[in-house]
């Protein structure tokens, strides 16, 4: 059992704790392994697909710089599932073949030099390889998985099959597939994929009692046939997180999706659908390794429980393959009411005004009260954070008055027994009511545009207090919840709930009292709480039930302004948070964030950026949670919120905020307000199968803007208890293109490569990081001018607002063009102001006042805030703003013109 956290309310324990997985220990100091470390591509103990039959292998050996000159020699050996065979490997002399490091010498480590050594080798079948490595002819040569426990690679050579070449026989890909089952072969919407829908019949629920049963599926590929399975299981009720593993599937906790990887490189992804007629699936696993189907049924009638495996090439599509298919089954299934589509029909009425909520409400930063200012909250304490935020210029545009402001009943032992006894604010903490504090909330900090409140889906942990308001003016019912074994979590036993005649009427209720003391948005958490229900009946008939009533409200008095949290209970996730019947919403992506728990910071990245898989394909905006910017992993959380493409929340304790940190998520906009920078795409784990005890960089990657003319991004994390280096090609990065000219920035050290094409074997970016560390590598495509003049080439790249953690995506519209005599012109629209970045590969020999000529707003800026850096053009838009007294107008966005004058 892990090590048990006391938190500062009600006594009660962090037990969260005993699901955040202990992390592997680092070695030694004295460890060999600090003395010399090889890191490769195609990478050690991972899966590497690759384009072409003739793959560069390139391996990068780190030695103590008193060694750096010894006569190093490294092999590969490899094998196609027959004898090994060796290939030396040479050393590479030139540095202008090495893989671009963008890392300064203190970053690496002043002790460490890097060597690297290259092999061509043909591939033709899934091939297995390692290395082993001595410091010259008269050393002993030593492996690499002896030296630092790195497993084999596999490389595989990518394959594209078109759908009409699969089989429609799912028996032909799980050759033990359970002959009860029903299975039918579908086209797919997702190209180079097949699907299947599975079917599996369950009797009706007897009377109080579900139906629950389970029935083997069987095993994907085959025993032996699969190298690698990853799948998102529920780790405990409100939340999915990871689980990885390589040649034996075995669950310890119900998923709901499920992928494996065969050994010649194809994908089986499955998925169990769950709120549709009652009927919820999940996978486990058995002793021999099958996929197992645990079904229940809380419908009086017999039901039919439903999953889809998707087959594909690689892992997106076939994921894309089975959630669309989802999607698909779940809305045709699910009847919109009439309620509902008033609302939404309402909000495309009022569309500029619910864009401009949107926009405040997803890229505004955001404060929340939670870690901040404890469980016992008051007044006085709310309105201290924020005259502090005020103080310290922190324009904040959402305020969250997280859990503990409510008028609750203190009855039971610890808050998840509390019930809840009526709408107003608690009264000795509050004593002048809800309104008067988010009256003060937006007087001392004007900026502040919405001020949200927290509750529980039923009111609050315990429901309704039996005796309370609440009780008193709407019909309620008693609830059994299903029995904890938790002493220290006791969600189990009775609880008083409003009943599902009520549901509606007293969310439309309590909202409108809310919007009548200035709150408009909610953050609405345990969620999961509908799904502990232990009758039959309660569960049918409260669980959508409650769903779609705070859907409705939220719609009707909040517009998009709503957070769900701790629901991601199988019900919810398909019932709620798939269809796309309703703007997005924010929604929780995994368990909290826990200051106070070193070892939950990061698992707490690796678990949202694998959970994001999944969410990725719901309507939803996934929200990494709240972070504190003073901590150990400050940085750390703030680089992996800027990638996520999801909100940003801080909850500092008032007076503790890194300045620096928050400006480099955040900048301001030329109207005042704060904004951070928002990529268009999901960020997410780009190696859905490396585990998190494996000792690989986590790198989640992102996209911004135009396909082609975007910004692919990787946030590259070391989350294991050792340094760790990698090598990482330009390919992974999100969105390039073979063709395409890149430059690779590094957010952390500012450099930036030379031109790289995914062709050219060389196009490496070595990164090494410590323990905690971190960095955001951005790609930016290159536009060639020929000068009509010199008949040279002239590359450029629009970079986004400097020293920001997603820079790029600072950017909302961007054009490069160039007229007949030669002169160039680039427009960008800025989201707001800072530092613009070119890169302009001929900038050195560019002098400014001669070649260029810049305006905002069509006003020429001053010569002093603009300067050369390298080959970066850095213009102070911020700066030039302020100095030239420019108003905003009409748009929230500032307008650049750079013109480059050709040559005279």
């Amino acid at each position: 059992m892990a090590e048990v956290y006391i938190s500062q309310a009600d006594g009660n324990e962090v037990f969260q704790a005993q699901y955040i997985p202990k992390q592997k220990a680092g070695p030694p100091p004295d460890s060999p392994i600090m003395k010399a470390y090889i890191s490769t591509f195609p990478a050690l103990g991972q899966i590497t697909t690759i384009n072409e039959t003739t793959s560069v292998f390139t391996a990068l050996l780190e030695v103590d710089a008193t060694r750096a000159s010894d006569p190093w020699q490294l092999s590969l050996w490899h094998s196609e599932g027959q004898e090994w065979r060796e290939c030396p490997m040479d050393p590479v002399r030139n540095p202008s073949s090495h893989p671009t490091s963008l890392q300064t010498p203190n970053a690496i480590g002043q002790q460490l030099r890097r060597l690297y050594f290259t092999t061509p080798l043909a591939i033709h079948l899934p091939t297995n390889f390692t290395f082993k490595f001595r410091g010259g002819p008269d050393q002993p040569w030593k492996w690499v998985k002896d030296h630092q426990g790195s497993q084999d690679g596999i490389v595989m050579l990518k394959t594209v099959t078109s759908q009409d070449n699969f089989s429609p026989k799912l028996g032909d890909y799980v050759p033990n597939l359970n002959s009860d089952l029903k299975t039918e072969n579908h086209r797919s919407q997702s190209p180079g994929t097949t699907l299947w829908s599975v079917e599996a019949s369950i009797e009706g629920a007897n009377g109080e009692n579900s139906a629950i049963k389970d029935l083997t599926f069987g095993l994907p590929w085959g025993r032996g046939k699969f190298t690698r399975w990853f799948a998102l299981v529920r780790i405990w009720a409100p939340w999915i997180a990871p689980r990885q593993g390589k040649s034996h599937f075995g669950l310890d906790k119900e998923a709901v999706l499920c992928s494996f990887l065969s050994n010649n490189g194809k994908h089986l992804a499955l998925l169990a659908i769950s709120g549709v007629d009652n009927v919820s699936t999940e996978f486990k696993s058995d002793n021999e390794g099958n996929v197992v189907l645990h079904i229940r049924n809380d419908g009086s009638e017999e039901g039919v429980s439903k999953v889809l495996v998707g087959l594909g090439d690689d892992f997106e599509a076939a994921n894309a393959a089975v959630m669309y298919r989802a999607r698909s089954l779940v809305m045709t299934a699910k009847k919109t009411s009439g309620e509902q589509r008033k609302e939404i029909e309402a909000l495309h009425k009022g569309d500029e005004s619910t864009k401009l909520w949107a926009d405040n409400w997803y890229d505004g930063l955001t404060y929340c009260t939670w870690n901040a200012l404890g469980q016992r909250l008051t007044e006085e304490k709310i309105i201290k954070a924020v005259e502090t935020l005020a103080e310290n210029k922190i324009n904040v545009t959402n305020f969250i008055i997280d859990d503990n402001w409510q008028d609750i009943d203190y009855k039971g032992h610890g808050q998840f027994q509390h019930g809840w006894n009526g709408f107003e604010a608690e009264p000795v903490a509050f004593p002048k009511g809800l309104k008067h504090t988010v009256s003060l909330i937006r007087e001392k900090q004007p900026s502040i545009q919405h001020v949200a409140v927290w509750h529980a889906i039923m009111g609050y942990w315990g429901g309704i207090a039996p005796d309370g308001k609440i009780a008193k003016v709407y019909k309620t019912e008693e609830v059994i919840r299903i029995d904890s074994k938790r002493r220290n979590l006791p969600l189990g036993g009775k609880m008083t709930v409003v009943a599902k005649e009520d549901v509606q009427r007293m969310y439309n209720d309590f909202y409108g009292f809310l919007s009548s003391c200035g709150v408009d948005a909610v953050k609405t958490d345990a969620q999961f709480i509908l799904d502990t229900l232990s009758s039959a009946k309660a569960r049918r008939d409260l669980i959508s039930t409650y769903q779609d009533a705070w859907t409705v409200a939220t719609l009707r008095h909040f517009s998009i302004k709503a957070i769900s949290c701790m629901s991601q209970t199988p019900d919810i996730l398909f019932h709620s948070q798939l269809p796309t019947n309703r703007p997005p919403i924010l929604v929780r992506n995994s368990d909290d964030f826990f200051p106070e728990i070193p070892t939950s910071h990061p698992w707490h990245i690796f678990a949202n950026a694998h959970n994001a898989l999944f969410t990725q394909h719901l309507n939803v905006i996934p929200d990494w949670d709240m972070f504190q910017t003073v901590h150990d992993y400050s940085g750390f959380h703030a680089a992996a919120r800027c990638v996520s493409g999801g909100p940003i929340y801080i909850t500092d304790v008032p007076g503790q905020h890194n300045l620096d940190l928050i400006n480099q998520m955040t900048g301001p906009t030329v109207r005042g307000k704060t904004v951070i920078f928002r990529p268009s795409v999901i960020g997410k784990s780009l190696d859905q199968y490396n585990g998190y005890d494996d000792d690989n960089l986590l790198c989640i990657g992102t996209y911004h803007g135009a396909a082609q003319t975007g910004t692919g991004i990787i946030g590259v994390f070391n989350i294991s208890q050792r340094p760790l280096s990698e090598l990482i090609p330009l390919s992974k990065f999100p969105g390039v293109v073979e063709a395409q000219y890149y430059i690779i920035r590094s957010h952390v050290s500012g450099l930036i490569s030379k031109p790289l094409q995914v062709i050219d074997p060389s196009s490496l970016i070595s990164i090494s990081l410590s323990i905690r560390g971190y960095d955001i590598l951005s790609s930016f495509p290159l536009r060639g001018f020929l000068s009509p003049i010199t008949a040279d080439t002239t590359w450029i790249a629009n970079l986004g607002l400097l020293a920001k953690m997603a820079g790029a995506a600072a950017i909302v519209s961007s054009s490069i063009t160039q007229d007949e005599h030669g002169k160039i012109t680039l427009d960008t629209s800025l989201k707001a102001l800072g530092v613009l970045g070119l890169y302009i590969s001929e900038l050195d020999s560019m002098d400014i006042s001669d070649r260029f000529l810049i305006s905002i707003l069509g006003k020429v800026i001053p010569v002093g805030t603009v300067r050369k850096q390298g080959k970066v053009l850095e213009v102070d838009v911020e700066r030039a703003w302020s100095e030239m007294g420019l108003k905003s107008g009409w748009s929230n966005e500032v307008e650049v013109r750079v013109y480059i004058l050709p040559e005279h």
